[in-house]
C-alpha cells in the first residue's frame, strides 16, 4: 500500500522552476503507487500568523483562509514535500507564512513523519539553500518522530522555465519514486 503524499509548491510565479521540480517529484511518487495531493500556493489566500496561540486552545486558527485546508492535508499525510524558490538565501516568504500558520499541528495527532525540501535559485553554489533548510529543520524539530528525509537543490535557474530540460528534474522524479 502506498503512502499519502502532499506536495506544496510555494512559488507564486507562472512558469515557476520550483513548481516544475515539485511536479516531477509528484509524478515519480504517484507512479510508484502513492496517493499524491499537489497544492500550489499560487491562488491561495494565506494570512500572517497573529501569534495569539488560539490554535493551541481551539485546535484551529482564528483566521479563516486557505491555510486551514492545507494544514488538514499536511496533518493526514505520511510524507510532506515543500518546494520553494530561494530568495536572498532563504525560503520564500509564503512558505514561511504557511509554516507559521500550521502551528495548531503541534497539539494534534499528525501522521506525517518524512519531510522533503526541493529548492531552486539563480545562484549555483550548493550552500545556497542551507539557510532555507535550517529554517525548515527548525519547524520539523517541533514535531516528535519527524525528520527531514531529503533535499534537492537546482541552481542556475532564474527566469521562468529555465529548469526545462535540466537533469535535476529526473533527480526529483527519482526522489519521488523512492519515497
Amino acid at each position: 500500500m502506498g503512502k499519502k503524499v502532499v506536495v506544496i509548491s510555494t512559488s507564486l510565479r507562472c512558469g515557476s522552476n520550483s513548481e516544475t521540480l515539485a511536479k516531477y517529484f509528484a509524478k515519480g511518487a504517484e507512479e510508484a503507487g502513492n496517493s499524491v495531493t499537489f497544492i500550489s500556493l499560487k491562488d491561495k489566500k494565506i494570512g500572517f500568523c497573529l501569534g495569539c496561540l488560539s490554535c493551541q486552545k481551539k485546535g484551529s486558527c482564528v483566521i479563516k483562509d486557505d491555510a486551514i485546508e492545507i494544514e488538514q492535508e499536511v496533518m493526514n499525510a505520511d510524507v510532506v514535500v515543500f518546494s520553494t524558490p530561494i530568495y536572498y538565501y532563504e525560503m520564500s516568504g509564503q512558505m514561511k507564512t504557511l509554516l507559521d500558520r500550521m502551528n495548531s499541528l503541534y497539539a494534534k495527532d499528525y501522521k506525517f513523519r518524512d519531510v522533503y525540501m526541493l529548492s531552486v535559485a539563480a545562484e549555483d553554489e550548493e550552500s545556497t539553500p542551507k539557510r532555507a533548510e535550517s529554517g525548515l529543520k527548525g519547524w520539523i524539530e517541533c514535531f516528535e518522530n519527524v525528520k527531514l528525509k531529503g533535499t534537492l537543490f537546482c541552481g542556475d535557474v532564474n527566469k521562468p522555465y529555465d529548469i526545462d530540460g535540466n537533469d535535476k528534474l529526473n533527480d526529483a522524479y527519482e526522489m519521488g519514486k523512492n519515497i
